[in-house]
């Protein structure tokens, strides 16, 4: 089981940086779809299946295939991409470097999480996860509702024509 774990953890954070690091927005969001199917492996670890294929589903189709369009909507290529400023360079890193030491300000306080009680193999279940989700959880999951809302507008935004 730990060697699954630390499988899909590696192909994880392998095709992560790969998104990053790639130079073709569609290879990119190849890496992307591969580090999705990584994370949905870790959910089966977890005997959550439902959110497994949950998450198969909408990330790696449904989001992906919005990903798509508005790449090839955008037409990205480097005759038209625009050059960034020094300053929007040195704010990127500035940025990147205060994520890095949340990062490690979060990882520093793992030592002191308590582990559950015990394996209750019932916890991945639909019934389960929407009492969970429609009662404690009722304010972040109507938040990511909007979130989604608003990604959709901002797509058709970004892939409206000016009309010029």
């Amino acid at each position: 089981m730990a060697f699954l774990f630390y499988l899909l953890s590696g192909i994880a954070l392998l095709s992560a940086l790969m998104v990053v690091l790639s130079k073709s927005p569609i290879n990119s969001v190849i890496y992307l779809i591969v580090c999705f199917l990584a994370i949905a492996g870790h959910y089966i670890l977890l005997n959550a299946q439902f959110l497994a294929v949950v998450h198969i589903i909408v990330y790696t189709g449904a989001i992906m295939v919005v990903f798509l369009f508005v790449i090839m909507l955008l037409n990205l290529n480097k005759t038209n991409e625009p050059h960034k400023s020094v300053l929007t360079k040195f704010m990127a890193v500035i940025s990147g470097g205060m994520l890095f030491l949340v990062l490690i300000a979060a990882a520093k306080g793992v030592n002191e999480m308590i582990v559950a009680n015990e394996f209750d193999a019932n916890i991945g279940l639909v019934a389960n996860l929407g009492k969970v989700l429609y009662t404690d959880y009722m304010i972040p999951f109507e938040a990511s509702s909007v979130l989604f809302l608003s990604a959709m507008i901002g797509a058709v935004m970004l892939g409206k024509k000016d009309k010029k």
